[in-house]
C-alpha cells in the first residue's frame, strides 16, 4: 500500500516538472529578440582632382648687406639726426662732426680772415637706403677717425635664409618658385635666388637665399615656413584623412566601406601622397558612388552594423 502511494507521488512530481519546463520554453519563445547595436556614423565619397605634396622648412629673414657708417675725422659729434629703426635714403644727413682742431680754435680763423669761411665741420651722409639697426654714438660724443657710428641694413638685400637638408637639394634648385608663410598668416611668393657655398658640418644643411615680393617691410630674424612643391599630380582619387585608418605601427591602412544601407566592411587600401587634409588612394579602385565612413569608423570590426546619420 505504501509502495503504491510513493509511486503515485513520483508520477505526479514528474508531470509537474514537465509542465514547468514547457512553461519556461514558452516564455523563452515569447521573449523579444535582442536589438542589433548600430553605430552612428557619417559617410563621404571620393573626390578626383589635382594634388600637390609639399615639403615645409623653416626660413629666417635677414639683411645680407649691412652698411657701416664711420667717422671721417677725429672730433665731437655736433648732431646725430637719426634714431634706431629709422628708414634712411641715400644722401640723407646722418651726423655732423666738428674736428678736434676746430673745437679748440673756435672761430679765431674767421676773425682773422672773414673770407676764409672756416667751420671745421664734416657732414656724414647715408650711402644706401635701409633701416638704422645699430646706433653707437649720440650728439656730444668724441669719436676717432674710422670709428663705427651706426649700421644701416640695406633694404635691397632683404631675403629669407632657408636651411635645406642636402638630401632634398633636388627639390629646391636655384630659380624654383616657393611660397613663404609668415606667422600672421600672410602668404608671399618667393624664388630661390642663390645657394650659400657651404654646408653646416653638424646638421648637413645648406642655406638657400629666397627673395620675396612684399608690399610692406618685414622685420629681421622673423621665422617663416617655406612650402616647396615635391610631387604634383593632376588627377588623383583621394579621401579625407579621417576616412583612412591605420594600425599602431602605421604599416597597414584601411577604410570602412558601406556594402548596403546598414553594413560596413573593412577594405585594405594603398595610399599615395598626402596633403594637410586629404590622402591619395592608389588601390583598390573606388567608385564615385561608394560610401566611405568618415566619422564613427574608429574601432569598428571587419564587418559592422552602422546607422548613417547624414544623407
Amino acid at each position: 500500500m505504501v509502495r503504491g502511494i510513493r509511486s503515485c507521488a513520483v508520477i505526479v512530481l514528474l508531470f509537474l516538472m514537465a509542465d514547468s519546463c514547457r512553461n519556461r520554453q514558452a516564455d523563452a519563445d515569447d521573449a523579444p529578440a535582442p536589438a542589433i547595436v548600430q553605430t552612428p556614423v557619417t559617410v563621404t565619397r571620393i573626390s578626383s582632382g589635382p594634388m600637390t605634396d609639399y615639403i615645409e622648412l623653416n626660413a629666417t629673414s635677414v639683411f645680407l648687406l649691412k652698411n657701416i657708417v664711420k667717422a671721417n675725422a677725429n672730433g665731437y659729434l655736433q648732431s646725430a639726426d637719426i634714431k634706431p629703426g629709422q628708414f634712411v635714403t641715400p644722401g640723407q644727413l646722418l651726423f655732423s662732426i666738428k674736428t678736434k682742431e676746430a673745437q679748440s680754435i673756435g672761430n679765431a680763423v674767421n676773425i682773422l680772415d672773414s673770407s676764409f669761411k672756416f667751420s671745421g665741420t664734416n657732414r656724414i651722409r647715408a650711402g644706401a637706403k635701409g633701416f638704422i639697426t645699430q646706433l653707437n654714438h649720440q650728439a656730444g660724443d668724441y669719436v676717432q677717425d674710422g670709428e663705427q657710428l651706426a649700421v644701416i641694413s640695406d633694404e635691397n638685400s632683404f631675403v629669407f635664409l632657408m636651411e635645406l637638408p642636402f638630401e632634398l637639394k633636388s627639390y629646391a634648385p636655384v630659380g624654383k618658385e616657393v611660397q613663404v608663410l609668415l606667422p600672421d598668416g600672410t602668404a608671399l611668393s618667393g624664388k630661390i635666388s642663390s645657394a650659400m657655398p657651404s654646408v653646416d658640418p653638424v646638421s648637413q644643411t645648406q642655406s638657400m637665399v629666397i627673395k620675396v615680393n612684399s608690399a610692406h617691410s618685414i622685420p629681421e630674424n622673423l621665422i617663416a615656413k617655406v612650402r616647396i612643391a615635391k610631387t604634383i599630380k593632376t588627377r588623383v582619387v583621394s579621401l579625407p584623412k579621417a576616412a583612412v585608418l591605420t594600425d599602431e605601427t602605421q604599416s597597414d591602412f584601411w577604410i570602412m566601406k558601406m556594402t548596403d544601407s546598414t553594413t560596413a566592411v573593412k577594405v585594405l587600401v594603398k595610399k599615395g601622397i598626402e596633403t594637410k587634409d586629404r590622402v591619395e588612394i592608389l588601390s583598390p579602385p573606388l567608385s564615385p558612388k561608394d560610401e566611405i565612413l568618415l566619422t564613427g569608423n574608429y574601432g569598428l570590426p571587419d564587418t559592422a552594423k552602422v546607422k548613417i546619420i547624414q544623407p
